[in-house]
Order: structure tokens, then C-alpha cells, then sequence
């Protein structure tokens, strides 16, 4: 049996890193990714960063460009510039490697998020300080890493408004981090779904991971994963996440409102600054208050209350 492995190599903008990524876990068969060789090159009053995503394959696709072209063409039509998605150029060779299934996690390391929360790669040891709470999790099987700013913004805000006891609902939960993260800060009740039946295992195993059970036998401790969407929820929430790209949010903010509890929370993310105008439109449409707003690099968030 060969110990071959095929690298794909896709020029984006890092900001991006996360959606990319989740499109090659989508459609490919691949065993993990790394950003990295990052270059800068300014342009006419803007400057923008491109960086290669390196992509691990156990084989390749005979439709790779095709598919990757047909999906920046989807972004396009969701909003994305071609400024803000980076060129796409695409590489793909294959290597010789004995090793290849591990190399991509030679990136990785301890992420963390605040002070008190952090992300631990499940291969690496580490020793949290008194009362940090700490997430296991493979990073680059779905979307959710923790190392992407969009899905920190979310856990800063579960941080400081999330109450022990109350209930939470992660609308595109991918990874599932964000439910862990609230499980693992008292929730009474976690429910996660998204619209990609592929990140759903992802979600159950990296719940599993963190010593949290999906079998409602085990009362307290356990979250449910299913594939659905916010549309056709009925049951209510203390706290509902949604970290989606900004289109997204606008098209759903109403049934986002109507699985709000009366006096609940909505953490917005997934929102780049330059096309926030779109969410707060969609904010302002439904009626909703702001009361947190929260930013990081190119990204912004909103804490929300009807």
C-alpha cells in the first residue's frame, strides 16, 4: 500500500480559513488542513492578506478545480468580493510521506480564547490553571475550531453573559464547540443542529471527547446534535448562538427571534466589519436591541435581546 499522500494547496484570505476549510471537508475525502506561508500585497487604498491553505487528501478528486470554482462562485453570489475571498488559485501534487495522516497536525497548539477558556488539540497534554475551562477538540474536521476569530466572538460572549442553569440552542453548530462550551458552563439544557449531516458525527465525537454524553438517559449531561435548521424549531431558549455568514444571518434572523426566550440572548457572528451593515438591518427589521457589540481583527459580532 502506497504511504502517498496529495497536498491541495488554495490561495484565500486567511479570514476565510474556516469556511474554506469546511467546504474541502464537505466535499472531499480529507484528513486535515494548515494555513500557512501567509504574503502580503497592497492594494488600491486597501490592504489584504493572502494565505495558502494547505489541504491533506487521502485521495484526490477528478472535479476538484470545478467544485472549488462552483463554490467561490456560490460566496460571490452570497456577498464575498473578490477581494475578501483571496485569488483561489489551486496546486495539487502528491508527496511521498509516511507519516502524511499527522503532518497537518504540526500546527496546532493550545488556543487560548480568554483567560478562563481555552482550546486543546485531543493529541496534546495540557494542564489547566484553577477554574479554566478547557474544550478537547480536532481541529480542521468542521467548522468551529475555536482558532477562527468568528467562533471566539461567540465564546467571548458566552463568557460574559451565559448563566449556569439556563438553557442553549447552537444554530450551524458545526464542531460543536460552542454547545460544549456551554455545557461545560453549567447549561441545564444544550441543543445543536446545522444544515451539514457530515459535521453532525463531528459534533457527537468531539462532545464525547469532553466526557459529554448525547443519550438523554444520562439527564444532565448530554447535549442533543441533529441535522436541522432554525426554521423548524418550536421549543425556546435562554441563549441561542449563530455564527453564519452574514447573508445567512439576514435570511434567518426572524426564526432566530422566535427560539429566543422572552428575556434571552442571540450571539451574532460570522460577520465581516465591511458587510455588517446587511446584519444590522436584519437586527433592526426584527425589532431586536443591541446590547454587546464585540470585534476582533476584521470581524464583528452582536449580542442581541428582543
Amino acid at each position: 500500500m502506497s504511504n502517498n499522500y496529495f497536498e491541495l494547496k488554495i490561495t484565500i484570505n486567511p479570514n476565510l480559513e474556516d469556511i474554506v476549510s469546511d467546504i474541502c471537508f464537505s466535499n472531499f475525502k480529507c484528513e486535515g488542513v494548515v494555513l500557512a506561508e501567509e504574503t502580503y500585497k497592497d492594494l488600491v487604498m486597501t490592504s489584504t492578506t493572502e494565505g495558502t491553505l494547505r489541504v491533506f487528501l487521502t485521495e484526490p478528486d477528478n472535479n476538484t478545480i470545478e467544485i472549488l470554482k462552483t463554490e467561490r462562485e456560490l460566496l460571490k453570489a452570497r456577498g464575498f468580493t473578490d477581494e475578501e475571498l483571496g485569488s483561489w488559485e489551486v496546486h495539487l501534487d502528491e508527496k511521498e510521506n509516511q507519516d502524511w495522516s499527522k503532518k497537518w497536525k504540526e500546527k496546532w497548539t493550545v488556543t487560548h480564547v480568554t483567560d478562563n477558556i481555552s482550546v486543546v488539540p485531543s493529541w496534546l497534554e495540557y494542564s489547566p490553571k484553577k477554574n479554566e475551562i478547557t474544550i478537547t477538540l480536532d481541529p480542521g474536521c468542521a467548522f468551529g475550531t475555536g482558532t477562527h476569530q468568528t467562533t471566539q466572538l461567540c465564546m467571548k460572549a458566552l463568557e460574559k453573559y451565559f448563566k449556569s442553569g439556563s438553557t442553549m440552542a447552537d444554530i450551524g453548530c458545526g464542531s460543536g464547540i460552542l454547545a460544549i462550551l456551554a455545557k461545560k458552563m453549567g447549561a441545564k439544557e444544550v441543543y445543536g443542529c446545522d444544515n451539514d449531516e457530515t459535521v453532525i458525527d463531528v459534533a457527537v465525537e468531539n462532545a464525547l471527547k469532553n466526557n459529554i454524553g448525547i443519550d438523554p438517559a444520562l439527564e444532565n449531561n448530554f447535549i442533543t446534535f441533529e441535522l436541522n435548521t432554525a426554521d423548524k424549531l418550536t421549543k425556546k431558549y435562554d441563549f441561542v448562538c449563530a455564527n453564519i455568514l452574514h447573508n445567512v444571518l439576514s435570511e434567518i434572523m426572524g426564526d432566530l427571534k422566535n427560539i429566543m426566550n422572552e428575556d434571552g440572548m442571540l450571539s451574532l457572528s460570522g460577520i465581516l466589519i465591511e458587510k455588517s451593515s446587511i446584519v444590522l438591518s436584519a437586527i433592526d427589521r426584527e425589532n431586536l436591541k443591541i446590547i454587546d457589540t464585540i470585534s476582533q481583527d476584521q470581524w464583528i459580532s452582536y449580542v442581541v435581546k428582543k
